[in-house]
């Protein structure tokens, strides 16, 4: 009887993992993003411009950037190599149309630049952008593994 119980158990964590989902990668055509430097001894923050990445992958079962981390990498090594800017801490936000892309900068923003009539609310913050003649990102490879 243990043994039966063992078998079964056995059988179903080996089908249940057998038959369990892939997550698959998709290159899109269009991919909005954006990046954004911070550095805990700086006040002075770093955005870059929303930029149209084509190429970039997506993970179907997540909805998540595939390589993120190399496109944060790119960032932080623009910085430190071009503008002398070591240390810092880089985010890359995507979406998947512009206007999702403008309203997540949008409220990325709301935190950095002070609102005038909100006198509690001044940060001090020095935001500087950088244009896509200064930085651009560059797609990352990755293959498709089914």
């Amino acid at each position: 009887m243990k043994y039966i119980k063992y078998i079964t158990l056995t059988l179903l964590l080996t089908f249940g993992f057998a038959i369990q989902s892939q997550a698959k990668y998709v290159k899109t055509q269009h991919l909005y993003m954006f990046g954004f430097s911070a550095s805990f001894s700086d006040s002075t923050i770093y955005v870059t411009d929303i930029q149209d990445v084509e190429g970039a992958w997506i993970d179907t079962k997540s909805k998540f950037l595939m390589g993120r981390d190399n496109y944060s990498y790119q960032l932080k090594e623009y910085l430190a190599d071009k503008m002398q800017l070591p240390n810092r801490v880089c985010i890359v936000f995507f979406a998947t149309n512009k206007a999702k892309a403008e309203k997540k900068m949008k409220k990325l923003m709301k935190m950095y630049i002070p609102n005038p009539k909100k006198k509690k609310n001044l940060k001090p913050y020095e935001v500087r952008y950088l244009n896509v003649s200064d930085f651009k990102f560059s797609p990352i490879e990755m293959t498709n593994e089914e």
